[in-house]
């Protein structure tokens, strides 16, 4: 009984770390994919490096339902990447900040920054779409309140999911010349315009278009309420790496606005 003992205490002191369960899209670059390629692949795996933790993945696509099945089920510990403050997770202070951009071919020289630039009325225009309800895209009500419509082209924001990049072809539209200028979700169109073998200017959309249409967000990582010591955990990984996702961010194109202060990647 006496070596049994033992040997059970030895077995407990060989105990693996448990893993650190990201949830992600398999297919939704420049965030993440099945290959690990995106920007939140390398933000995960500083923390699941930081956390001494090894790292796995559940892999679901980011469709409505996404935390139903994912973090609420229990499925995995992490998102990364989402709007702080959503009313199902808990998040943690965020890590960066971005928002909506214009997005225009550079021989064009139209630098437009704000909605009510006349020109509006009369270029193409690319939006990204989610359906046909009000849960659609700020930019796309933005432009829907000045009787902005005929000259709009929607893209969904989903994509075609049997390519490896579905959110694209919003931006290649413009480097194509099918469409004047597009409003979108700055990380995607930072990725995207940064390898375009045709140059591409973005300008950062206004902050709102009035109280109800913020366009731009704090992302922090979301988790299941009630696990404090894990979002305490995470926090202090992102303060401690905040220099090194900064540049990750950088690497990716992704435009960035300051963060307030008190938030993780403003801490000193």
């Amino acid at each position: 009984m006496f070596v049994l003992a033992v040997a059970g205490s030895g077995a407990a002191l060989c105990t693996e770390p448990p893993a650190l369960r990201v949830c992600a899209d398999p297919n939704n670059l420049p965030f993440s994919n099945r290959s690990q390629q995106g920007f939140e692949n390398r933000i995960a795996e500083m923390l699941a490096r930081d956390l001494h933790r090894p790292l796995e993945y559940t892999w679901w696509a980011q469709r409505r339902g996404y935390v139903r099945n994912t973090v609420s089920a229990d499925a995995c510990d992490l998102w990364i990447g989402v709007a702080s403050r959503v009313h199902n997770l808990d998040t943690t202070t965020p890590y960066y900040r971005s928002g909506y951009v214009f997005v225009s071919r550079r021989d064009r020289n139209l630098d437009i920054r704000s909605f009510d630039d006349p020109r509006l009325r009369e270029l193409a225009i690319g939006v990204q779409m989610i359906g046909n309800d009000a849960s659609n895209t700020p930019p796309a009500h933005a432009l829907a309140r000045r009787g902005i419509v005929a000259n709009v082209r929607g893209y969904m924001i989903y994509g075609d999911y049997e390519r490896p990049d579905p959110a694209a072809p919003i931006v290649e539209a413009v480097a194509r010349g099918d469409i004047d200028v597009a409003l979108v979700w700055g990380p995607l169109a930072g990725y995207y315009a940064k390898s375009s073998p045709t140059p591409l200017r973005i300008k950062l959309a206004p902050p709102s278009d009035g109280a109800q249409w913020p366009m731009t967000f704090d992302i922090a990582v979301g988790m299941r309420r009630g696990v404090p010591e894990l979002k305490q955990e995470v926090e202090q990984v992102l303060r401690r790496d905040r220099h090194a996702i900064k540049k990750v961010l950088a690497d990716y194109g992704v435009p960035q606005l300051p963060l307030a202060s008190g938030d993780v990647a403003a801490s000193e």
